[in-house]
């Protein structure tokens, strides 16, 4: 994605310079930018790690894309197996534990924790979404580092590209064309620049979708937690100390809003 928009803007630079290189009688052809390589060799050293920058960024963004696809998160067939053997506290457990999937982190500590009191479910399932929560960011600090580090590489290599070239025009002890000299340095230098800003704008962008991707799985997270656990209030007391209180007054009783916590830590 990246790589494609930067060589896209690439190629969009270079038509206009060529255009540009077309309109002004006598110009020079040997500083037109003919393909994406010229774009390459023109902004310097440089460019290579702005490259490099893009590759990993193309790397995480499709490893994240691929993770937090629903069919990852909420696999149905896992959630529909389950549904099957809910009754049976091993089966369940062994069913979660096989799966590893996010939501079977979540549901194998509410299974875990059946026939205990509310608050210690209410603190396992937080526990759970925690880790969760940051299975699912993982690489989105390096992901939202990258286009900071593309813009300062491609100012560097600015800097680099400029000290260069006033060092050439200062040393040159010709008095014409020092002008078209200077221009020309420019021209390479402010290259540098362009490269690593056509790697930072998709990269922020794209990094901000997945992070509202992975608030919008947090929130899927707790609602399937929460429906769960209303579904399994019927197995949420041991029969050895089960009450005679009927099933409506234990899901108003035990279960409060139990899942708050894995949004308010995706949102954190």
């Amino acid at each position: 994605m990246c790589m494609a928009f930067f060589a896209a803007e690439a190629v969009g630079a270079m038509a206009l310079g060529q255009q540009a290189a077309a309109a002004v009688p006598g110009a020079n052809p040997d500083i037109a930018l003919d393909s994406v390589w010229d774009f390459v060799v023109r902004g310097g050293p440089t460019i290579v790690a702005i490259g490099v920058c893009s590759l990993i960024a193309l790397t995480v963004i499709v490893e994240r894309l691929i993770l937090l696809r629903r069919g990852s998160v909420l696999p149905r067939r896992f959630l529909t197996s389950l549904q099957a053997v809910a009754s049976d506290r091993d089966k369940a457990l062994q069913l979660c534990e096989s799966d590893g999937s996010p939501v079977a982190s979540v549901l194998r500590e509410v299974i875990k924790h059946r026939g205990q009191s509310p608050e210690a479910v209410e603190q396992a399932v937080r526990s759970a979404g925690s880790r969760v929560i940051v299975r699912l960011r993982h690489r989105l600090r390096l992901l939202s580092a990258l286009p900071q580090v593309s813009t300062m590489l491609g100012l560097l290599g600015t800097i680099f590209g400029m000290i260069k070239t006033f060092q050439a025009v200062a040393v040159s002890g010709q008095a014409l064309g020092k002008t078209e000299m200077l221009a020309r340095g420019i021209f390479e230098a402010w290259t540098s620049t362009a490269a690593g800003l056509l790697v930072a704008i998709p990269v922020l962008i794209v990094y901000h979708v997945l992070m509202g991707r992975v608030d919008a799985v947090a929130m899927e997270l707790d609602r399937v937690a929460s429906e769960w656990l209303e579904g399994d209030a019927g197995f949420m007391t041991s029969p050895q100390a089960q009450s005679p209180e009927p099933v409506v007054a234990l899901r108003s009783a035990q279960i409060p809003a139990p899942i708050p916590g894995i949004a308010a830590v995706a949102a954190g």
